[in-house]
């Protein structure tokens, strides 16, 4: 090439460089994490529920029906009726769950807050210990077994064993614990040295458990009160009943307190300790856990004993502080299946529980408003409480209505 040719090589206009690609800001990478993110997923969950639970209000109710009837003629009658039928019942949901404004005076008011905290002081705890075994690889499905069992041993320990309240309580609090703790463990034993399935044996249990509590409180001399031919055991005694936070006038006990420290303890258990470590490794991979050195069958064991302590600790919950009138076989009022729901919205997190627990505490006080004040049935709230668990098990579905973005992949 000459030198000219060179000369206007050189003198063509060069290309503007591209330019630098924009660094996301900070705030958009946390706002994509959320999108991305379970918690998301959850809440989205909750809402979808809502809205598919108000279609349901609107379906039983005998006003909007009539006004559909004339929708063509007067449509604001009947979207009249939609609004009132919804707002009315949501709002009896709040004032039966958490602020009461039709009544007069302060303590009144909050009395329906002090319900939904005991409410979900049972759930937090079984759900906790449901929890606790999802996130070690384990699927607990025997709250049931392990909250009677716990239930009949503070029970015995209460009418059985007359001590002082710093004693009697403290006794039948760690006896119930330690009920749970050995009915769950059983299932623990079996997966780490057989290999049997943890969900077949937990609910086999349900079983084992419900007739051993059955027998006993039917059987003089053992829990069934004297002279009583009902499955029954006494009344609670004074000094193991679980004491009042706010008084008499309300029913929120200590056992809130407890559902408190355990949350605390879940925590800091799989964040910050060694064992915690080793029960989500477990968890993530057992096959990589076990060629890491860690014993797999041990922390099957160790994280059932923990899980039906917890789960246990609801079912003292329920006899010593919400339920005093004595043992029953139904002491544990469904909670030990409420648990999985729990866990599952909670995402096995123990924040993560402890909000799920309040909002089905709410659920389950604010429902009973909704039925006395608009006659809406009180099975509604149980389909809620399903449709969450069943819009929480297809997260795709969610992201799919609500324009997410897939979950990030490792």
């Amino acid at each position: 090439m000459s030198t000219n040719d060179e000369t206007q090589v050189s003198e063509e206009p060069q290309a503007a460089p591209d330019p630098e690609p924009r660094e996301p800001s900070r705030w958009h990478g946390v706002l994509r994490e959320i999108a991305m993110g379970n918690a998301l997923v959850a809440v989205l969950s909750v809402l979808l529920a809502m809205i598919v639970g108000s279609l349901m209000i609107l379906l039983t109710d005998p006003t909007v029906r009539e006004t559909a009837g004339y929708i063509g003629a007067r449509p604001s009658d009947f979207f009249s009726a939609v609004w009132t039928s919804i707002s009315d019942a949501y709002t009896a949901l709040f004032q039966g769950s958490i602020y009461n404004t039709n009544v007069e005076g302060f303590q009144a008011r909050i009395r329906p807050l002090s319900d939904t905290l005991t409410f979900a002081a049972p759930l937090i705890l079984a759900g906790l210990g449901v929890g606790l075994a999802f996130r070690a690889g384990m699927f607990n499905i025997g709250g049931r077994g392990q909250m009677l069992l716990a239930g009949a041993a503070a029970g015995w320990v209460g009418i059985g064993i007359d001590l002082p309240l710093v004693v009697h309580l403290p006794l039948a609090i760690l006896a119930g614990a330690v009920a749970g703790a050995l009915w769950a463990g059983i299932a623990g034993f079996l997966k780490a040295q057989s290999g049997a399935h943890e969900v077949i044996v937990t609910i086999m249990l349900n079983y084992v458990g419900y007739y051993l509590v059955f027998y006993a409180l039917s059987k003089q001399g053992l829990l069934q009160a004297p002279g009583s031919l009902n499955p029954k055991s006494k009344p609670m005694p004074d000094s193991v009943i679980l004491p009042k936070l706010l008084g008499d006038t309300f029913s929120l006990h200590a056992g809130f307190l407890i559902a408190l420290a355990a949350v605390a303890f879940v925590w800091w258990l799989l964040n910050k300790s060694a064992m915690g470590f080793r029960f989500r490794a477990v968890g993530e991979n057992p096959s990589a856990a076990r060629a890491s050195g860690i014993d797999v069958g041990r922390t099957y064991i160790t994280v059932m004993l923990i899980a039906g302590a917890l789960v246990g600790l609801a079912g003292v919950n329920q006899i010593l502080g919400t339920s005093t009138s004595g043992v029953t076989v139904d002491l544990d009022a469904g909670i030990g299946f409420d648990a999985i729901t729990v866990a599952l919205l909670g995402r096995s997190r123990p924040l993560g529980i402890l909000a799920a627990g309040l909002l089905f505490g709410a659920l389950k006080a604010g429902g009973f408003s909704m039925a006395a004040a608009q006659g809406i049935p009180v099975e509604i709230v149980l389909v809620i409480q399903s449709l969450i668990v069943l819009f929480i098990a297809a997260p795709p579905l969610v992201r799919a209505i609500f324009r997410l973005p897939k979950e990030a992949t490792a």
